[in-house]
């Protein structure tokens, strides 16, 4: 689906932002005035725009506060940690040392935090405890009674920042009923950033410590607790749900069952032996030209070396193996929603394999480009999305 630009990666991550419209985390005109001022594959200007426009709102919400404007500042500020996230999402030649990247992530935090404490009711920032050091979280309520509710604990996925989680998940939970306790944990966010703490597939010792946590929580129903995780998330979270057993039912957005052989299918022929010969610089030349060429591969596989702590592609490559549900996938006891998108080809033919892995106890449901929701993730057709996902959930709960 292209999306005002013709550069692939460009496109994704432009629907990706405007789709959190209907939830606050963007409005039409501010994109429409970010995009026209950006270059095709000129990633310099996509941070230079939409860094401005996230600016704009920061000042316009920081006068609206001021001024006894609540609920116009509480938006002002969400969609500045919306543009704020969308302007660094390039910014990955050496994100561990770019003090831009550092900027940018200190207010994603800092103009979601505002925003977070003018809902209603607001939500609440949580420390988790885990492994000699805390996850950064937060608690989305559904009222203010105190009583206990279904809860879903969300996590994000190869890129994910916790302030996104709102618009990706909670704010279409707390609408239904359901608290939301979503979280950063390693490989992600801040727990990146700040902690340099990177992925690792056992997945459900983080999940664990969430839900540790969660069942303290006297507004949580220790019996009605649901996982989802988007993305690479889609792996992690049926990972967590193989071990992870008081989880009432999980949600896979989108499912993934194999994430090296998956993610690797689109390296050029041969560089995959290489990387597991550990040819190193033969692997760094065979990409050199594919990297200069195609924005959203230089992204991934930056990215990727960044939030997996490792220095080069190979090493990235070689890192990856145990991200499988292989000989796992039939431990899971809860019901699963299986969710698929029609054009999502890096991951195309994972939900089948997670399926038949599962072999009962699945929702499957593949959401169509006719809908407007085939692509990765549904990007751009959140409310379409949440649909489905919700309307399961509410069943599976009883709701």
């Amino acid at each position: 689906m292209q999306f005002l630009f013709s550069n692939e990666s460009f496109s994704f991550e432009a629907l990706r932002v405007a789709g959190y419209a209907c939830y606050g985390g963007s409005d039409l005109g501010e994109v429409l005035v970010a995009s026209r001022g950006i270059p095709e594959g000129d990633e310099e200007a996509w941070h230079r725009q939409w860094k401005a426009v996230a600016e704009q709102l920061h000042r316009i919400a920081t006068k609206a506060l001021a001024r006894g404007h609540r609920v116009s500042a509480r938006e002002a500020f969400l969609r500045a940690s919306s543009y704020y996230r969308t302007a660094d999402f390039y910014l990955r030649e050496d994100p561990r040392h770019d003090p831009e990247v550092a900027l940018l992530s200190r207010r994603v935090r800092e103009t979601f935090a505002a925003a977070a404490g003018l809902m209603e009711p607001p939500a609440q920032y949580l420390g988790i405890p885990f492994e000699g050091t805390t996850l950064p979280a937060y608690f989305f309520r559904a009222e203010a009674s105190g009583e206990p509710r279904p809860t879903l604990v969300y996590h994000g996925g190869y890129d994910s920042l916790l302030e996104e989680a709102y618009f990706a998940a909670a704010a279409a939970a707390v609408k239904r009923g359901y608290n939301c306790l979503a979280f950063d944990g390693p490989g992600q966010g801040s727990v990146l950033r700040d902690q340099q703490l990177t992925f690792r597939p056992d997945w459900e010792t983080v999940v664990g410590a969430v839900i540790d946590k969660a069942v303290t929580l006297p507004e949580v129903d220790s019996d009605r607790i649901a996982l989802m995780g988007t993305s690479f998330g889609g792996f992690l979270a049926a990972r967590a749900a193989a071990f992870e057993h008081r989880l009432a039912a999980c949600i896979l957005h989108d499912a993934i069952f194999d994430a090296h052989t998956s993610a690797w299918g689109m390296l050029p022929p041969g560089v995959l032996t290489m990387a597991a010969e550990k040819q190193d610089d033969e692997v760094t030349q065979a990409l050199e030209e594919p990297m200069a060429q195609n924005t959203g591969l230089r992204w991934f596989l930056r990215n990727g070396m960044w939030a997996f702590g490792v220095d080069s592609v190979a090493e990235l490559v070689r890192t990856t193996p145990p991200y499988t549900l292989r000989g796992v996938a039939d431990r899971i006891r809860c019901p699963v929603l299986v969710l698929e998108a029609e054009n999502d080809a890096m991951f195309r033919g994972e939900a089948a394999k997670v399926a038949e892995a599962l072999g009962s106890g699945y929702h499957h449901v593949l959401l169509t480009d006719a809908e407007g929701a085939g692509e990765h993730c549904h990007e751009g057709a959140m409310q379409a999305f949440h649909q489905h996902a919700y309307d399961w959930l509410d069943d599976i709960l009883s709701l």
